[in-house]
């Protein structure tokens, strides 16, 4: 009878000539504990390559040492409303009938507060179902001007965010996804009427809107997904608390560490931080 050579090995040694990881050898997959979890595990990998359907995701999460099977990942993307090529949720349908703006900042720099604002719509995971987040951000400052939270995705608490941001100010441009929320008659209107020109992401380019993306993963990650809510309510006084805190006391290494709102309100009209 023949021994096969690897046996003549030790671990160690089969482990450095098959460059593996000595750590997988012993280590068991563990099975995700609930569909929170598995959801928490989902958005990870997909905010770092949203370009993954939930094959390469299943993937990904069992390279990662999950015991999770596809039809399980796929459910639950879709309760998440997790989908490949978007980089968030697809929270915002677009209506053709509606008219869609061109993208004005393309290679623009930009160089001082209210100069740019982003509006975005993301989901949040309630005790009582899914709640939407709106929030508008200054480009410049990372500064949340304004935002508000629904259990539905109609344009009127767009609007209401939006009415509240312009008694702080108005920025020069205001950019969206083409989402029917922002290109409604409704939106649109209310822009225009403030002087603000109107601008929208090229349809399915999440990266136009990269700030808003940002803030998204900073508050899910550092805040929301770290605590539990037991009600719509307690959860929007929680995201107010985060919003308040990140403005004001939160450091950006690319604001040369300062806070959003101490450059927001002292850099209004000055040039890029670090000129």
């Amino acid at each position: 009878m023949i021994t096969p050579a690897y046996k003549d090995f030790s671990i160690r040694e089969q482990c450095k000539i098959l460059d593996v990881n000595r750590s997988l050898i012993y280590y068991e997959p563990a099975p995700m504990s609930d569909d929170t979890e598995l959801a928490n595990e989902i958005q990870d990998i997909w905010m770092e390559w949203p370009q993954y359907g939930y094959r390469k995701i299943t993937a990904a999460l069992k390279r990662k040492g999950h015991e999770v099977n596809h039809k399980k990942v796929l459910r639950v993307m879709q309760e998440t409303q997790i989908q490949a090529i978007y980089q968030k949720p697809k929270t915002s349908q677009q209506n053709t009938a509606h008219k869609i703006y061109p993208y004005l900042l393309k290679n623009v720099p930009i160089i001082h507060s209210n100069q740019v604002w982003g509006s975005d719509i993301t989901y949040v995971k309630t005790p009582d179902g899914f709640m939407y987040l709106v929030a508008l951000i200054d480009w410049f400052s990372r500064f949340i001007v304004a935002w508000n939270f629904s259990n539905s995705l109609e344009t009127k608490f767009c609007k209401e965010m939006l009415s509240e941001a312009l008694k702080l100010h108005k920025p020069g441009i205001l950019n969206t996804d083409q989402g029917c929320q922002y290109t409604s008659n409704e939106w649109v209107q209310a822009v225009e009427e403030a002087g603000i020109k109107v601008s929208m992401d090229g349809k399915g380019r999440w990266a136009d809107n990269i700030p808003s993306e940002r803030f998204w993963r900073t508050i899910k990650y550092e805040h929301i997904l770290l605590h539990e809510f037991n009600s719509v309510q307690e959860i929007r006084s929680s995201i107010g608390d985060f919003i308040n805190r990140y403005n004001h006391k939160r450091l950006h290494q690319s604001l040369n560490y300062r806070t959003p709102a101490e450059v927001y309100f002292l850099q209004k009209t000055e040039g890029p931080i670090g000129s």
